[in-house]
């Protein structure tokens, strides 16, 4: 198989998001339309501390995207003390789970992995620590949890990577822009796996003001002639990414494959600090392109910043345009999205989780709806680009797609993604195969039994072989342990919610040592890594 050069594999996702606690519930929002931006009552403002007189102040908007269980956290899966657990920023405790996560997805167990693990971190500023300094205890000492430099040095700390380890902070931009430089140090050989993405945890404690980034309800009409902005959500998005060429040769998923990328700002190219710029934005889409060494008519999306605001979406098309002029397209050539419209603006976290939105679109052929669309703004000269009111069925020899990502202050990222090349085909897996799974707890073990039991059977076109090798090569062996022997899945599905077995005794006698703390002594499945259910985190208050 012919690789592009200088390509990034994209080889893991993980991420909690409002509605979603994980990547395929977001996916499966998006599929459906559905606005996770949450209208909150005055009594969970009042238990959040939303003091009285924002509480009475009209212009209040109390909407925004919301995680459940934000000041819960598993911390003995990590060895973080619960003094630790409670000092640390709650962005932290998010981005050390789904970076665990990213790399399940992944298959790789970092104990047991050839080479380095990069960590590139983007983080909202730490609210929790703010908030708790000016409500509560003036005196609560600084301490190495408290600031987004520290959310990827703690889980480098935390798993034993040694690969650079930085936070990137742009803003709005802040987890694009660490794809990126993840990107570029996977091509400079200083990591040979990357972690990047980004977190944010919000309150609804901001304020609707005319021209604004908050809109009154809290909804993002992105490229809508109603727009007046969104509601800050709270997330947290991770991608785990590998040179293609590597990937390949591990026989890795591979997601989807990053072409191209670019950083640049505008400089003093625009009204004021807070504006964006035309051509700053326009320079980035045509420098990626020109990385991945695409012409604009090979992109069939734009998964794009898509704030909702007055100026801003004005601008980003017209910058769309301008990148797009050198090769003219017909008018509804290029879909157009913001993934802003189904769970609000997620901050440092929203260009991840832009990406894994193109990663998927690009993956199962399908571009979501965008929300509250109903009459395009008058003032904006869309062109070759169309906003897409319902799901549109991706056709296309090689479905490839931009990615736009700008940041207050002028930084903007944008990266090209484009599907896997067609895998050859290769004959069912048949005959007896060893599933193992493992915990740190016993109910850790039956929750991760159930969860892989159920994800079996609503993927009945998974490949055993592949299911077997990802659980044997692919995940760290923990002190619980089950292992399960099976010719199919259905019978996998069976065993894995405990009913008798009966198979051949060498495969029981290798599960049954495994179980008792052997390593596995059953033949290799001849398998590719494939996407499983994650670790399932016992998550406590702290």
């Amino acid at each position: 198989m012919s690789l592009p050069e200088d390509a990034i594999a994209v080889v893991g996702m993980a991420g909690r998001f409002p509605g979603a606690p994980d990547v395929p519930s977001l996916w499966r929002n998006l599929l459906d339309g559905v606005d996770v931006v949450h209208d909150y009552t005055e009594a969970e403002l009042r238990a959040l501390g939303v003091g009285e007189r924002l509480l009475a102040d009209p212009a209040h908007v109390r909407a925004g995207g919301r995680l459940p269980d934000v000041t819960a956290f598993d911390a003995d899966f990590f060895g973080v003390t619960a003094d630790e657990a409670a000092a640390m920023d709650p962005q932290q405790r998010l981005f050390l789970e789904q970076s665990w996560a990213a790399l399940e997805d992944a298959g790789c167990d970092p104990a047991a992995f050839d080479g380095l693990i990069g960590v590139f971190s983007g983080a909202s500023v730490n609210r929790h620590f703010l908030y708790r300094q000016f409500t509560g205890d003036p005196d609560e000492p600084l301490v190495p949890g408290f600031a987004p430099d520290y959310v990827a040095a703690q889980v480098a700390y935390r798993l034993g990577l040694t690969g650079p380890a930085m936070a990137v902070q742009t803003a709005c931009s802040s987890s694009l822009t660490a794809v990126c430089v993840a990107a570029q140090h996977l091509l400079d050989y200083r990591c040979d796996l990357a972690l990047a993405g980004g977190v944010s945890v919000t309150e609804p404690r901001f304020l609707h003001t005319p021209g604004g980034l908050v809109s009154p309800d809290g909804r993002c009409r992105a490229f809508d002639a109603a727009g007046q902005g969104g509601a800050y959500s709270s997330g947290v998005a991770v991608l785990a990414l590998k040179r293609l060429q590597d990937a390949v040769e591990s026989r890795d998923q591979v997601l989807a494959v990053i072409r191209g990328w670019a950083v640049g700002n505008d400089g003093a190219r625009r009204a004021g600090f807070a504006a964006p710029g035309l051509d700053g934005q326009a320079s980035v889409v045509a420098e990626a392109l020109a990385d991945a060494g695409l012409a604009p008519g090979a992109i069939g999306f734009v998964e794009g910043h898509g704030s909702g605001t007055v100026v801003g979406d004005a601008i980003e098309v017209a910058a769309l345009a301008q990148a797009f002029s050198d090769d003219p397209l017909p008018p509804s050539a290029v879909a157009l999205g913001s993934i802003k419209t189904n769970l609000g603006n997620l901050d440092a976290a929203a260009g991840a989780a832009a990406l894994i939105k193109a990663v998927l679109a690009v993956r199962h052929g399908v571009i979501p709806a965008n929300l509250h669309f109903e009459r395009a703004d008058p003032d904006v000269e869309f062109g070759p680009f169309y906003v897409p009111v319902k799901n549109v069925a991706w056709e296309a020899e090689t479905r490839r797609a931009g990615v736009s990502s700008f940041g207050l202050g002028g930084t903007n990222a944008h990266v090209i993604v484009e599907q896997v090349a067609g895998e050859p085909p290769r004959p069912a897996s048949t005959g007896w195969r060893v599933l193992p799974v493992s915990a740190r707890t016993p109910e850790a073990l039956r929750q991760a039994r159930m969860r892989l039991a159920d994800h079996l059977e609503a993927a009945p076109l998974t490949d055993l072989d592949d299911v077997a090798h990802t659980l044997t090569a692919g995940r760290r062996a923990f002190a619980y342990r089950a292992a399960i022997v099976c010719r199919d899945l259905p019978e996998a599905v069976a065993r894995l919610r405990g009913l008798p077995q009966d198979a051949p005794e060498d495969l029981t006698r290798a599960a049954e040592a495994w179980v008792a703390g052997d390593e596995p002594a059953w033949p290799a499945a001849d398998g590719r890594i494939v996407s499983l259910p994650a670790y399932p985190f016992q998550r406590q208050e702290v």
